[in-house]
């Protein structure tokens, strides 16, 4: 089993109309857009490693919030587990890099119309979900 960590990441549109905008990465090597997530390093643990994932790949710093869920899936033949959460984003700034080259802060209907895979569009409902519940 490969575990992974990862976040949906959002802010809140700076377009100071209350909105909230989610960052999605685009990954050159698959050709995907995707919620930032990856690999976790021996004994991690998933948020730590989700956390390190967000900074590495979009640059951003953020504030982890409740947990969305384990997505299950194959990858490779292998069976993958990768644990998400809700992450605000603070600071920072993006710069490409060969795992990811573009990052995108899209409202939710276009973040749900960007993603690759629909596995992933079922966190966009979970997200918006928790931030309404709080």
């Amino acid at each position: 089993m490969v575990r992974a960590g990862g976040c949906v990441l959002w802010r809140r549109s700076p377009y100071g109309d209350g909105g909230t905008e989610i960052c999605l990465v685009h990954r050159p090597k698959y050709d995907d857009w995707s919620h930032p997530k990856g690999k976790l390093k021996r004994a991690e643990d998933p948020l730590a490693g989700a956390l390190r994932e967000v900074l590495e790949e979009t640059g951003h710093h953020c504030v982890p919030g409740v947990r969305l869920g384990t997505v299950r899936y194959l990858a490779q033949g292998r069976p993958k587990e990768v644990t998400y959460w809700a992450a605000e984003a603070t600071d920072g700034t993006f710069i490409p890099n060969d795992e990811v080259d573009l990052i995108a802060w899209l409202t939710p209907p276009e973040a749900r119309d960007r993603l690759t895979q629909p596995r992933d569009r079922l966190l966009v409902d979970a997200l918006l979900n928790a931030l309404h519940a709080t």
